[in-house]
């Protein structure tokens, strides 16, 4: 793959982790003790270091590996271990001085907090760009102007969502290839998705389906990540009142968290249920019942 740094024998940090199918092939858990155990490892030799010209690598591989082992804690649901990795791996960055990498970290944990906290969401993603510098990258630009209009549609302002998109409509239309440790460069499909987010947040539902289109007709997320731009799809389905199409659309992304063992997956088909409280026709019985047995077998 390209765009990794020189001298990293694999690049863990990943501006979109949802592109990256080889991290969708098994659910967390079954990853995370490796990530965790090449972590530890780099910190053991981090501490032996403390004089070595390779100390500021260390610290790169160390933000990387926690960002890694953060975003995996985050697919098992497990929020308060993701957000210890998060730290870890922003301390790290700060110390190895990489204002990107610091950035990227930064970022990804608003990312995570967004949906909970678009508050808290945005004061992170002011601290992100502080780090990343007026000279950051037009793909890490964009990135964060999407995270920033996601974050304010959250919060249910439409008009600071709209300026955050056009901010980073400018910064696509600038974008190359990415630095490390941005591997993709943010593309028109990519600001698309986030359109459509948007949208759905803001109770938009025409707009979040072209956006949606757009952006899946250029774009093939792996499977993981699919199930939750599905639930998205089948979450504007609901509010036009296509209610068993909604939930045909969620059974399916429930049934690919359960073969993936994403709790995260789970838990974001739990909320769509959760959120409606119409009348339990079949289709409504149909997907409690896969519910259920997403917990019990």
């Amino acid at each position: 793959m390209g765009g990794r740094r020189p001298g990293h024998p694999r690049s863990l940090g990943r501006a979109h982790p949802g592109e990256d199918a080889e991290l969708h092939v098994q659910g967390g858990h079954h990853l995370a003790p490796g990530v965790i155990a090449h972590l530890g490892v780099a910190r053991a030799v981090l501490a032996r270091s403390a004089t070595s010209p390779l100390r500021g690598q260390l610290l790169s591989v160390i933000a990387e590996a926690a960002g890694f082992a953060a975003w995996l804690h985050a697919d098992m649901a497990d929020a308060g271990s993701a957000r210890t990795y998060y730290r870890v791996g922003i301390d790290a960055a700060r110390r190895s001085g990489h204002g990107l990498l610091t950035g990227y970290l930064v970022g990804s944990l608003a990312q995570f907090e967004a949906d909970g906290d678009p508050r808290l969401a945005l004061l992170l993603l002011g601290r992100a760009r502080a780090a990343m510098g007026d000279q950051a990258p037009a793909s890490a630009r964009a990135w964060l102007a999407c995270l920033t209009a996601l974050a304010h549609a959250t919060a249910h302002d439409g008009r600071a969502c709209r300026l955050a998109l056009a901010e980073a409509e400018r910064a696509v239309s600038r974008t190359s290839t990415p630095p490390w440790p941005f591997i993709f460069p943010f593309t028109e499909a990519k600001l698309a998705g986030f359109r459509a987010l948007c949208a759905v947040r803001l109770g938009q539902p025409a707009t979040a389906l072209a956006a949606f289109a757009e952006s899946l007709n250029a774009i093939q997320p792996a499977e993981k990540q699919r199930a939750i731009l599905v639930l998205e799809i089948a979450a504007i389905r609901r509010m036009e009142g296509e209610l068993d199409e909604a939930f045909s659309l969620a059974g399916t992304a429930l049934s690919t968290g359960v073969l993936y063992d994403s709790e995260r997956v789970i838990q974001a088909a739990q909320r769509f249920r959760s959120s409606y409280s119409g009348p339990v026709l079949p289709s409504v019985a149909a997907f409690d019942e896969r519910l259920l047995a997403a917990r019990i077998g």
